[in-house]
């Protein structure tokens, strides 16, 4: 029997402790979704900008790299165990940059995946180069794609159209990284903007879905699944990074705070009032722990 790590009050949010290729196995429940950040494998010692410092591009020992060999294996392992944990009609996002994507679209083309999008996230505020030898990187990648080539998926088309001002969205979203005020329980290292969650929750799952995120770091998939009226798990094996999930979660608790950060989503994302869902989540629940 798994024991989780912690629960939300109304069941909406729930963290387990440990590495999901071990858990994964373990239970036979199923979503609707699922968004993976995985390592990018990209600690490679290298330097960068951050709030106008240089720092160390590393982020812990998860993320250094090893041969080619092994980054597909790894990829090709713990996709292969999300698709089990997929509805026949679900769909997987999963984020990176050129250090781990094209293992990753392999490694979803090779386990039978049809690859639907490879959104282009475009920050608005990147750091600068300061090597001043090649361009600046500003973007990341998330590639979206579906379970079977032939089961029907959901994609709010309407809901993304209005968002994007009555035309047809785009591959290539403008969005910031993320905002000071969405470190207030504490910083993770590659922590996703709100923004970016919220709008790949609304596009591809319908109010009450259940979402997996298998390296849930601080949870910024939860979050973002509690606002909009979705249920959530997470996997993730770092007891800091653990502490600051609950601790994220809870702070939306006050009420005050969570119609604050409701209001922030809107105005970063574009998303219409009706989305965000700033009341309790009914007390409906469906994992086996």
């Amino acid at each position: 029997m798994i024991s989780p790590y912690y629960k939300s009050t109304n069941r909406d949010f729930t963290l387990l402790e440990g590495d999901c290729i071990k858990l994964l196995p373990l239970f036979s429940f199923k979503f609707d979704m699922i968004f993976a950040d995985p390592p990018y494998f990209l600690s490679n010692n290298g330097i960068s900008v951050q709030s106008g410092k240089i720092v160390s591009v590393n982020k812990g020992e998860w993320d250094k790299g090893g041969t080619i060999d092994s980054v597909n294996a790894f990829n090709l392992q713990w996709i292969s165990l999300c698709r089990e944990k997929l509805k026949e009609n679900g769909t997987i996002w999963i984020s990176g940059t050129y250090h781990n994507i094209f293992s990753v679209a392999n490694a979803l083309q090779q386990l039978g995946f049809r690859i639907l999008n490879v959104i282009t996230w475009a920050k608005t505020n990147p750091p600068p180069n300061i090597s001043c030898r090649f361009f600046t990187y500003s973007t990341e990648f998330v590639i979206w794609a579906r379970k079977c080539k032939t089961k029907p998926h959901y994609y709010n088309y309407e809901l993304m159209k209005l968002i994007n001002g009555g035309k047809q969205m785009t591959d290539v979203w403008q969005l910031p990284a993320i905002a000071r005020w969405e470190k207030s329980c504490g910083k993770h290292p590659t922590q996703k903007p709100l923004s970016l969650l919220v709008r790949i929750i609304l596009a591809s799952t319908e109010p009450n879905s259940w979402i997996l995120d298998p390296f849930a770091g601080s949870s910024t998939t939860g979050i973002a699944a509690s606002l909009t009226g979705r249920r959530f798990l997470g996997i993730e094996q770092d007891g800091d990074f653990l502490a600051l999930s609950k601790a994220r979660r809870e702070e939306i608790n006050d009420s005050d705070l969570r119609t604050t950060y409701c209001g922030k989503i809107k105005d970063m994302a574009y998303i219409p009032s009706r989305q965000i869902v700033c009341e309790d989540f009914p007390n409906d629940y469906g994992l086996p722990f």
